[in-house]
């Protein structure tokens, strides 16, 4: 017999499926970010030929995070005034610009390291605008009961393409960078063309600009003990114990795999991430959310110095799976926790100021990571951070008792 449980989640499932404009969204974010990581992976592998310094690798996430940092909180209160779809088509068009321009110079070889550290900047300008645009806009397309399973799937459907296009990306770099980047950008393009199909119930938002207003999500999220702790527990945590920027050095000094094997490296986080989405689109987190928040981050630090220690490609992506698991389990949890908690007019910024976190413990990591690498090597700067993300979590379970004993989303 089927249980009731699954019938009930068959059901949210196909009401989830009617609400088209959701659809063509989800199917919108997926081709983005699958041809997004492909260019990311095709412009790192080019930059570490180009320099073999691990410390260019980590200052192409500081150049991206820099204007997370300046612009995101105007870019919440531009994305609570104005229709999201038109933010998010202009995103797509601009980094399809982007790659044609990366296909130009690299065909006439061009390209310099200066070069990729302007792109970084222009892609974090991006990036700023895309991120809050597409965490505000899903609770506009699905009704409140539907959101978790709304954001599982959309988890589900990102880390599959963060699957998918790391993979695309190293072998299809076989054929040079110019071809990797013209495909980029046809995918961008179709992103594009499709955000003209979004629809919703755009509500004009009257609110005056002003400081105040522009400060209005940071405020919010520093009243909210449960929201800051929720937060600043994942900045910290792939802050230290994130390893992206470095895999590049991973795949061609210590394990000896090449582009091909960087692509691998590269999708299995999502690999894991994937796995967990699904089994949460099936099985909805309903208790005790806090200590499995904890729990999740806890297994990201361990998963990552297992990493760090392995010399086995095979290992490594194990150990590398896991973390992306661990890791989705705490961004479904995380992002359900902000959107339940956050009054709908002000989505865009509270999601700016989450972008700010998110691209701090991203980028920033990523630059973090080269720097240590740089002193100490890959392998320490590895083991150092995530030991750091194993304390983080102990030292937050004193600081934020109230998200850890949070029971329900």
């Amino acid at each position: 017999m089927v249980s009731n449980n699954n019938l009930k989640l068959s059901f949210q499932l196909k009401e989830l499926f009617s609400y088209k404009y959701f659809c063509i969204f989800w199917i919108c974010r997926v081709i983005g970010i699958t041809s997004y990581q492909i260019l990311i992976v095709a412009l790192a592998w080019q930059l570490y030929d180009l320099t073999s310094n691990p410390l260019d690798l980590g200052l192409i996430g500081l150049f991206q995070f820099l204007p997370v940092l300046l612009l995101s909180l105007p870019a919440g209160q531009i994305v609570d005034r104005f229709h999201k779809g038109k933010i998010l088509g202009f995103c797509f068009f601009f980094q399809s610009v982007v790659a044609l321009w990366l296909s130009y110079s690299s065909f006439h070889e061009s390209i310099s390291k200066n070069s990729f550290f302007v792109i970084a900047t222009i892609l974090g300008v991006l990036r700023t605008f895309q991120m809050p645009t597409q965490q505000s806009l899903t609770p506009s397309l699905v009704p409140r009961h539907l959101l978790q399973n709304a954001i599982a799937f959309s988890s589900s459907g990102m880390h599959t393409a963060i699957i998918v296009g790391p993979a695309i990306g190293g072998f299809l770099y076989i054929l040079g960078a110019e071809i990797v980047y013209v495909i980029c950008a046809s995918l961008l393009a179709l992103s594009f063309s499709l955000t003209f199909l979004i629809k919703y119930k755009h509500r004009e938002n009257i609110e005056k600009i002003s400081l105040n207003n522009l400060l209005a999500g940071l405020k919010f999220i520093l009243h909210n003990k449960t929201l800051l702790g929720a937060i600043s527990l994942d900045l910290f945590a792939v802050l230290l114990g994130g390893a992206t920027a470095l895999l590049p050095v991973f795949a061609k000094d210590i394990l000896d795999v090449g582009p091909e094997g960087l692509g691998f490296l590269r999708a299995s986080p999502a690999v894991g991430a994937l796995i967990c989405a699904l089994l949460m689109t099936k099985w909805p987190i309903k208790e005790k959310v806090g200590k499995k928040l904890f729990f999740s981050v806890a297994i990201f630090g361990l998963a990552m110095m297992v990493f760090g220690l392995s010399t086995n490609f095979f290992l490594s992506i194990i150990a590398l799976i896991v973390s992306g698991a661990a890791d989705s389990l705490s961004v479904v949890i995380r992002m359900t926790l902000i959107q339940l908690d956050t009054p709908d007019h002000m989505r865009g910024r509270v999601s700016s100021v989450n972008a700010i976190f998110i691209g701090a413990s991203n980028e920033l990591g990523e630059f973090e990571s080269g720097v240590t690498a740089s002193f100490f090597g890959p392998v320490n700067s590895i083991l150092i951070g995530s030991i750091g993300t194993v304390v983080i979590v102990l030292a937050w379970a004193k600081f934020f008792p109230s998200l850890l004993k949070r029971s329900k989303l």
